[in-house]
C-alpha cells in the first residue's frame, strides 16, 4: 500500500498508511529520530494479526514535509493529533520509539482521552545538555547528514548484533542519509528543548517503558525513571541498543503485544 498524506494546519504535509483488518483496534507508531515508518517492518507480520496498524513519518522525515525552523515536541504532538482527526480516528493504542516515544508522553499527558495503552520504547523525557543538540544542528546545517550517518547507526546496535545480522541493518542505515537535513535539525530543536520530566507523572493511560540494557542514546537509567515518574508502568529491558525492535524483533512484538492486549 502506498503513502497517504494529510496536511497541517501550518501546511505541512504528513505521510500515512494504514495495515491490517480494517475491523480491528487501531496501533498508531511513531517513528525515532533519523527513521521512518519503515523502521517498524519487523512488527508489522506480528502485530497486524490483532491491529490496523497507522504508520507515519514524523516532520522532516521521510515523505512528510520538512519545514525551516526549529520544530517542538507540542508541534509533532499536534501532528499526530491532526492526523487522527483528519482520519475520524478518536482513540487508539500508542506505541513509539525514542522520538517517537516523547511525542507518546506529550499525549499521555495533553492528550488523555485518545490514548488507550501506552509503549514508550527506547526513551527519555529530557535528553540534555542543549548545547549537545546546538552542536548536532549546527554539524547537519553546515556538512548534510554524511557525517552523521555512521556514527549514529554505531549507537543504534550493538557490535555484535552488527556482526552477526548485517542484513538486518542495511534498511535502517539507508535511512538516516535519505533524511532531509532540515528536517533532522527541527527535530533536534525538538529534543533539545524538550523536559518532561515532572509531566510524566500526568500520564494515566496503562504504560509499559521498553529499554536496551545496551542502549547509550537513552541508557537504562532513563527508562527507569520514566517507570518510577509514571503511575503503575511497567518495564521491559531487552539485551540491545537504541533501536531495540530491529535488534531483539521477537522479544519486543511480544512485549508489546502482550501489554496492549492485556
Amino acid at each position: 500500500m502506498e503513502k497517504l498524506f494529510i496536511t497541517t494546519g501550518d501546511g505541512c504535509r504528513i505521510a500515512y498508511r494504514f495495515d491490517g483488518r480494517e475491523d480491528a483496534p487501531i496501533l498508531l507508531l511513531s517513528n525515532s529520530l533519523g527513521t521512518d515508518m519503515a523502521m517498524w517492518e519487523p512488527q508489522m507480520v506480528a502485530w497486524t494479526q490483532a491491529f490496523r496498524v497507522l504508520r507515519y513519518d514524523q516532520r522532516g522525515h521521510g515523505a512528510s514535509g520538512a519545514p525551516e525552523g526549529g520544530y517542538s515536541i507540542d508541534r509533532l504532538g499536534r501532528d499526530v493529533i491532526e492526523l487522527l482527526d483528519a482520519l475520524n480516528v478518536e482513540t487508539v493504542d500508542f506505541c513509539g520509539l525514542s522520538l517517537g516515544g516523547m511525542i507518546g508522553q506529550w499525549l499521555g499527558i495533553r492528550e488523555p482521552g485518545r490514548l488507550r495503552r501506552v509503549v514508550l520504547a527506547n526513551t527519555s523525557s529530557f535528553m540534555g545538555p542543549p548545547s549537545a543538540w546546538d552542536a548536532r544542528i549546527d554539524l547537519v546545517r553546515k556538512e548534510g547528514m554524511a557525517p552523521l550517518a555512521q556514527a549514529s547507526v554505531e549507537r543504534w546496535f550493538t557490535a555484535a548484533f552488527a556482526a552477526a545480522e548485517p542484513l538486518a541493518i542495511v534498511p535502517i542505515a539507508r535511512m538516516l542519509p535519505a533524511t532531509d537535513s532540515q528536517g533532522y535539525a527541527g527535530c533536534c530543536a525538538a529534543i533539545r528543548d524538550m523536559d518532561m520530566r515532572r509531566t510524566a507523572a500526568l500520564i494515566e493511560a496503562p504504560t509499559l517503558v521498553i529499554g536496551g540494557s545496551e542502549d547509550p542514546a537513552t541508557p537504562p537509567p532513563h527508562s527507569k525513571a520514566l517507570v518510577r515518574a509514571i503511575m503503575g508502568a511497567k518495564l521491559i529491558m531487552l539485551p540491545a541498543a537504541h533501536l531495540a525492535n530491529v535488534e531483539c524483533p521477537e522479544a519486543f512484538a511480544a512485549a508489546v503485544m502482550g501489554h496492549l492486549m492485556a
